[in-house]
């Protein structure tokens, strides 16, 4: 079914700025957005999705009241929420396989709703700039076509992306936002940003340089955060890169480099190193062959429990 706003169905092959002459509501909701200074979100109580992740939940999580991600360029923010059962999912999405992660995060809010009776799946799309080479209009692109191509109808509310997010200072373009938190239990979508980016974010980090697929890392029914197992072959160019300054790195390894948030650099330093010392984690992190669970505490912070299910 198609990709609607207000109701009406909407041409995803239309330029964006076609695409907000038809619903300047669309436009308005993005000015108010971007006009919001950035929340500090902690970690109690927040599940944080990285690049190439997912987690869904419904507003009975007991142990998770935020879902929220950041430092996204020309990635994406994606929250898809059903209105009826209230199941939310995030996914922080850079164009890896567009069509394939929308299905994943409808499948993960569908298998949330067992009743759909009453409700409506609700889509806010977050992220992107003017970059040099246009990959954030790319990625729009490829997420408005995917939404239109699903068996359900999807309700398009939040729409700030590409040039909506796109701010520009001595001639440099930057995106507005780069971190937006959904409030689980009232579906709130918000700018934010969060000092907290863990458990374990360089070694989930290391498993998407090495080319890991989008993965679900939450499982709402027991509460539980789920990572890995990974599996990595050696990646000699560690060494290498670890080797080089700074601006080299910023180069080389951004898709952006004039609009990475001040942290990339330690950030990316970080994810190499874990991949140099772990050149077999299968061997050194998970001979179990199992995901390494954790829970939030009483202080609502996560806690891990067992290397395996």
């Amino acid at each position: 079914m198609p990709l609607r706003v207000n109701g009406e169905r909407i041409d995803p092959s239309r330029p964006a700025r076609e695409l907000l002459r038809l619903c300047p509501e669309l436009e308005e909701r993005a000015k108010l957005l971007r006009s919001q200074p950035a929340r500090t979100v902690g970690p109690r109580g927040l599940l944080y999705v990285q690049q190439r992740e997912f987690a869904a939940t419904t507003p009975k999580d007991g142990s998770i009241s935020i879902l929220g991600s950041d430092d996204a360029t020309t990635c994406h923010l994606v929250v898809l929420r059903h209105t009826g059962s209230g199941a939310i999912c995030l996914m922080h999405c850079d164009g890896s396989d567009t069509e394939k992660e929308v299905l994943l995060i409808t499948n993960a809010v569908r298998a949330l709703s067992p009743n759909t009776e009453y409700g409506r799946l609700e889509v806010h799309l977050v992220g992107g700039f003017n970059d040099d080479r246009h990959l954030s209009q790319q990625l729009t692109h490829q997420l408005l076509r995917a939404f239109d191509r699903l068996q359900d109808d999807i309700h398009l509310v939040t729409f700030c992306v590409t040039e909506l997010n796109d701010r520009q200072e001595k001639g440099n373009h930057f995106p507005y936002i780069y971190g937006i938190a959904a409030n689980v239990k009232t579906g709130e979508i918000f700018h934010a940003c969060f000092p907290d980016k863990g458990p374990e974010e360089d070694l989930r980090s290391a498993s998407i340089l090495t080319g890991a697929q989008m993965v679900n890392i939450y499982d709402s029914r027991k509460e539980q955060l789920c990572i890995g197992p990974y599996f990595w072959m050696p990646f000699p160019p560690a060494n290498f890169w670890l080797d080089q300054d700074d601006q080299y790195l910023l180069q080389n390894l951004s898709t952006s480099p004039r609009a990475e948030p001040p942290h990339f650099i330690s950030h990316i330093r970080a994810t190499l190193l874990c991949l140099k010392e772990h050149p077999f984690p299968d061997q050194t992190l998970f001979s179990s062959r199992k995901p390494w669970i954790y829970i939030k505490n009483e202080d609502g912070l996560w806690e891990k429990i067992s290397d395996q299910i």
